[in-house]
């Protein structure tokens, strides 16, 4: 079992902040960082990976792949290409998702797995979990007057956590106090 690298723990407030997050962790990322998404649907997850994809000059739009299962994005800019995957449609773990070809793309690519958890661990030691949450007390007007329902809805609590040695130093807490 891998160890547990840095922590950063973030409010994020809108669907604008959730991208910029993207684009700041962005360069944080090199070719063979495995990176999975947890969270509901609506969460943000697609929102945080077009931020990754923008930060590393990806080409083409970063959407959700949840009927592709899979799309790569080249790099314009000389970086590794992003590999955007949904893992939500496939059931399996690792075995289901070997027809993608993860752990040949995995050491010249970022490759991002928004459903992930509990299925594609074992690609790698290394790797970055984002688990995207909605904040305590954001479960609408019940909780906010009317005028402020849409923006607190769309306050999420983020927690980056890295796994192994790749992680230990890699700058996350610095995340934080942007």
């Amino acid at each position: 079992m891998s160890t547990t690298g840095a922590i950063a723990h973030l409010t994020v407030k809108s669907p604008d902040q959730m991208q910029e997050l993207g684009r700041r962790l962005a360069p944080l990322l090199r070719p063979g960082d495995l990176v999975l998404l947890t969270g509901e649907l609506g969460a943000g997850k697609t929102t945080l990976t077009r931020g990754l994809g923008e930060g590393l000059g990806v080409r083409g739009a970063v959407t959700s792949p949840t009927f592709v299962i899979a799309r790569v994005h080249p790099s314009l800019a000389g970086g590794p290409p992003l590999v955007h995957v949904d893992a939500y449609r496939l059931g399996g773990g690792l075995d289901e998702m070997e027809d993608l070809d993860l752990d040949v793309s995995l050491p010249e690519s970022v490759v991002v797995v928004e459903w992930g958890e509990g299925k594609v661990e074992e690609l790698s030691e290394d790797r970055l979990h984002v688990v995207i949450g909605r904040a305590v007390g954001s479960d609408g007007p019940a909780r906010a007057p009317e005028s402020d329902v849409d923006e607190v809805d769309d306050v999420r609590e983020v927690t980056v956590t890295g796994f192994g040695a790749r992680w230990a130093d890699a700058g996350l807490p610095a995340l934080e106090t942007c």
